[in-house]
């Protein structure tokens, strides 16, 4: 299993960079050409959300991708370092397991802008259209996005 860390500071016009990372990765990987736009996308849209979430946060952490290559999938995890819903115990199951809300306001974070919430939950719905398998996770370090994609099986001459 071969993977590649980047890490980027939360600033917009790293996006890109991100994208295009994934994409060629994807391609070695063995992913199918004609999924690599939806890669592309989907990496976009997953790194634009922490993006946003650390700079709404105050957070100037990095933002970390993981690109998987895995022996019958290629995977990509985005994470964030934006504590979930439920990290400070006010609700409870809320540190792990699979996140289909926004982000909660802990006691010592920003209360987040209500169109920041908008645009999260937009992200998310574009990412699940485009990936089929998608997981995302919420705990008390941030949260990941875990999108995966088939390996196009090699052809033997």
């Amino acid at each position: 299993m071969a993977t590649v860390e980047l890490r980027f500071s939360a600033q917009p016009e790293h996006v890109r960079t991100a994208r295009l990372v994934a994409a060629a990765v994807a391609r070695r990987a063995g992913v199918d050409e004609a999924v690599l736009d939806e890669v592309r996308l989907a990496v976009g849209e997953a790194c634009s959300r922490a993006v946003g979430l650390h700079r709404s946060h105050g957070i100037t952490a990095p933002v970390a991708v993981f690109l998987i290559e895995e022996e019958k999938s290629f995977s990509i995890e985005v994470g964030d370092e934006v504590p979930g819903p439920g990290a400070d115990g006010s609700v409870p199951g809320g540190v792990s397991g699979r996140r289909d809300d926004a982000p909660g306001v802990g006691p010592d974070e920003p209360e987040p802008d209500a169109d920041g919430d908008g645009e999260d939950e937009m992200g998310l719905a574009v990412i699940s259209g485009l990936v089929d398998d998608v997981e995302v996770r919420s705990g008390a370090d941030g949260g990941v996005i875990r999108m995966s994609w088939p390996k196009t099986p090699a052809t033997v001459l």
